[in-house]
């Protein structure tokens, strides 16, 4: 899952095995929890592909990550965690439903067979100049019987 996260943010795929390995020493060593979350957030794939363009670089991209957690410690030696009260709990499931409904949206065209454009198209606007919803109108065009069997059989095994 970290490599899968680290190719879709944009992020040299090591990055995401160094994460992970780090993640998983830090929080097992410093969480009193039994419940703590180590691993890698799918929800941030988007943020963190934004700021790696926008800010030009890998190399200034975590320069930013560190000086965020140093600002987060801070924070934390501070005892201000309490401002997360202030921050709706709707806007927070509002964004992962978002995130969700582009994950799904994005899938339809592989669960029916059109498979023209695999890689890359985790923007809105593709790199062939479509957006999402003209590739969704292109599945009836292009429908595959198999894909569409096995997606039909696995949405019944869910049940």
């Amino acid at each position: 899952m970290c490599l899968g996260i680290a190719l879709a943010s944009g992020a040299p795929l090591f990055s995401g095995i160094i994460s992970g390995v780090i993640g998983g020493i830090v929080v097992g060593y410093l969480s009193k929890s039994q419940l703590s979350v180590s691993g890698p957030a799918a929800g941030l794939t988007a943020i963190v592909l934004t700021a790696i363009t926008d800010l030009g670089t890998f190399n200034i991209f975590l320069t930013a990550v560190l000086i965020a957690g140093f600002i987060q410690l801070g924070l934390g030696f501070l005892k201000a965690g309490g401002i997360s009260n202030f921050f709706p709990t709707n806007v927070i499931e509002g964004m992962l439903a978002g995130i969700g409904i582009i994950i799904v949206l994005k899938q339809i065209p592989h669960a029916f067979g059109l498979d023209d454009d695999f890689v890359g198209s985790l923007s809105y606007p593709e790199a062939d100049g479509v957006n999402t919803f003209a590739t969704l109108s292109r599945v009836v065009d292009d429908f595959e019987s198999g894909p569409a069997l096995i997606t039909c059989i696995s949405l019944l095994m869910l049940n």
